[in-house]
């Protein structure tokens, strides 16, 4: 198999100001891990760290400029998925971590476990001497200013009228020269989200799913709706009888028709083809591409949320 990635930096609305950093960062993000995919590296290991580089990069909403919830705190959601063996790690609410999806990682080796949440969590992250970091290294100034801007305003909502926002969930989709797939996603979730709040990012099936006799898929939007049709699930089942692009189509349409949902998806089928497709004003995205080398979008046709 020719091996194939390709990255999101979120579905939202996202402010013209920041789409070159959008851009920049999704095509970094591939850069960096491409030619170690082209040279043999696996398609876990490269969605860990393309996963990774977008988690460092404060232009997103995941590890370093993740949004704060109502208490001004950072909880991070993450997932990793193994289209080889269908075997996924997911951690929620964790804090004072840089690379949550790494944390995903470890957990997707343990031999009864696939979830963790909570004080379980805390001393998982201890056994494993994963070092946490301050909360200083994770916020940023753009954040702390859009929290002090939203926390009094008993207006705000993240779905009505999907409020513009700096950034949004990252995640990736790689294809191995061995055929096996894998997906990642990880977040920050919503802003000025109640603590404990999880979304559709670490559900299997939803924010992410990875199945070789299918495909891959990564997904970002509002979590809520994205979870009561296991968005990911949906598109990667589409996968068996539709064309790439056709399958990631159905799904932003049904997210939106049966639960008035807004997102998007990036994935790869089974053959190796990318798939894309949002209904939200805003989608960053970065693929690589055999001929063309690195692609990089933020503005999809084809699915505008005026015409969904």
């Amino acid at each position: 198999m020719v091996p194939k990635i390709i990255v999101h930096g979120g579905a939202w609305n996202i402010p013209k100001r920041f789409h070159q950093a959008h851009l920049e960062g999704c095509s970094k993000a591939v850069q960096a891990v491409y030619a170690d995919l082209k040279n043999g590296l696996s398609a876990l290991e490269a969605v860990e760290r393309a996963v990774n580089e977008l988690e460092a990069d404060p232009t997103f909403n995941a590890g370093r400029g993740s949004y704060l919830n109502v208490k001004g705190e950072i909880e991070l959601d993450a997932i990793i998925c193994d289209g080889k063996t269908l075997n996924f790690g997911a951690v929620a609410a964790v804090q004072n971590i840089l690379h949550p999806v790494s944390v995903a990682k470890i957990l997707l080796n343990h031999p009864e476990h696939c979830f963790l949440a909570g004080n379980g969590l805390k001393d998982f992250l201890k056994e494993h001497h994963i070092a946490e970091v301050a909360v200083e290294d994770l916020l940023t100034q753009r954040e702390l200013v859009y929290y002090r801007k939203i926390k009094g305003d008993p207006n705000f909502t993240t779905r009505k009228p999907f409020e513009p926002a700096p950034g949004d969930t990252v995640g990736a989709v790689a294809l191995d020269d061995n055929g096996n797939l894998a997906a990642a996603t990880s977040t920050g979730g919503t802003p000025r989200k109640l603590p404990g709040r999880v979304g559709d990012s670490p559900v299997i099936g939803a924010g992410a799913y990875a199945d070789n006799q299918l495909g891959a898929i990564s997904a970002s939007g509002f979590g809520e709706a994205i979870m009561k049709i296991l968005l990911a699930k949906l598109v990667c089942d589409n996968f068996k009888d539709l064309p790439a692009m056709a399958a990631a189509r159905f799904g932003i349409t049904q997210l939106r028709k049966r639960v008035n949902g807004l997102g998007g998806v990036i994935g790869i089928n089974r053959t190796g083809t990318y798939a894309y497709c949002h209904n939200t004003p805003f989608m960053a995205y970065a693929y690589y591409d055999t001929k063309k080398g690195i692609v990089s979008h933020i503005k999809m046709d084809g699915m505008p949320s005026d015409r969904v």
